[in-house]
């Protein structure tokens, strides 16, 4: 039998530590997977008496009667020694993946150019080596770091430090531009007023103090004939 068939086989036995691993399927009728673990467990002879058998029904749940049935079969047919289920994986609830989330926070000193897609959350903080990019919001209470620009595909709620340590000649760009704070370099300024309508905007450093304008009205790029690597 080659093996691909052999993965195929709706009963499946191998070794595992000092256990006997059986894994089979459901759907096939009980006398099928009782003559199917006969006939693999006649091969094992000896080896069968005193085993611990694990019986998997390929990783499903509510099929605890057939396991029942062929633990049963095993142990009068063959002298195992026990018969399990395999212990389930601990499913991690989405509020303990959001906290070890919120704990890790992302740091990338490595590359020039840090981009992640998703919601910078209360608690989380975000440092990049140069240029970050956010698809996605940035939450109250979130803050994101960069050396160079930082660009908010998304929302910008929370705190925004562009150009660290001392680099003013950056921007912090977002598409709803309404930071608790902005820093860019050393210069430091409060939360921006709302915009009356939806629009792009950025901040940026002028006669030594921050400055929120239309990103597509300044267009403060457009003017360089041809791209340049920030």
């Amino acid at each position: 039998m080659d093996k691909a068939n052999q993965v195929r086989t709706p009963v499946r036995l191998k070794g595992m530590g000092d256990s006997v691993y059986v894994s089979f399927d459901p759907a096939q009728p009980i006398e099928y997977l009782r003559g199917e673990v006969d006939r693999l467990f006649k091969r094992m002879k000896h080896l069968a008496i005193n085993a611990r058998v694990i019986l998997d029904a390929d990783e499903q749940d509510g099929y605890e009667e057939i396991v029942e049935e062929l633990g049963k079969f095993l142990k009068e047919t063959f002298s195992v020694a026990s018969v399990s289920c395999p212990p389930r994986k601990r499913l991690i609830s989405e509020e303990k993946i959001r906290k070890l989330d919120m704990e890790r926070s992302w740091d990338n000193y490595r590359s020039d150019v840090l981009m992640l897609t998703g919601r910078i959350r209360s608690g989380q903080k975000v440092t990049a080596k140069k240029h970050l990019v956010i698809m996605g919001d940035v939450n109250p209470g979130g803050k994101v770091i960069a050396g160079g620009d930082i660009l908010i595909m998304g929302k910008l709620r929370g705190i925004a430090a562009a150009g660290q340590p001392d680099n003013d000649r950056v921007i912090v760009l977002a598409l709803d531009f309404h930071p608790t704070q902005i820093q860019i370099g050393k210069v430091l300024a409060a939360g921006s007023p709302s915009s009356p309508g939806k629009t792009a905007e950025f901040a940026h450093v002028e006669n030594g103090a921050i400055v929120v304008k239309d990103y597509l009205g300044t267009d403060p790029f457009g003017r360089i004939p041809w791209p340049r690597v920030r």
